[in-house]
């Protein structure tokens, strides 16, 4: 049985890991072609060990890294910092792991800023599953504008 890893971090405002848990648990063949572990961590810097580990160790085949960096210009910086540990992760084991942030000022309104939460954990979760089993799932939406936590861009052209 396969592994998906999901980790995600106490200092969010909002539950990113309970809805990938939520989402990937609706995805066919959960509990029989694959399990969901999840780990907690602080803070968004410490992503990148806990998803490597997670791979090393745990099996995972794919991990799912969720995070909120806050509102300040240090919290930017630490964002992009967090960011490349994941990329260096990623690289480190030859395995995907999904970097899912949500900044805290992407909307001004908090039921808003919780609907970004909900959309882009569980639609991140649903990519990392179609990653491993209905790779054609993202095939057929290449090109198409697809957003996780806001309305879709569409795509440009025909």
């Amino acid at each position: 049985m396969d592994n998906i890893g999901v980790v995600d971090t106490m200092f969010a405002r909002y539950d990113m890991g309970g809805e990938a848990l939520a989402e990937l648990a609706e995805c066919p063949g959960y509990g029989e072609k694959f399990s969901v572990l999840r780990r907690t961590v602080p803070g968004f810097k410490d992503l990148a060990v806990a998803a490597k580990q997670m791979i090393e160790r745990d099996g995972c085949r794919i991990v799912v890294a969720l995070g909120m960096p806050g509102s300040a210009a240090i919290d930017k910086t630490c964002a992009h910092e967090a960011s490349q540990g994941i990329m260096l992760a990623q690289l480190m084991t030859s395995t995907p792991i999904l970097e899912v942030f949500v900044h805290e000022d992407e909307a001004d309104d908090p039921n808003v800023l919780a609907g970004v939460f909900k959309e882009r954990s569980r639609k991140h979760a649903r990519n990392a599953y179609w990653m491993l089993y209905e790779p054609e799932q993202l095939e057929a939406r290449a090109g198409r504008g697809i957003r996780q936590g806001f309305d879709d861009a569409g795509p440009l052209g025909s």
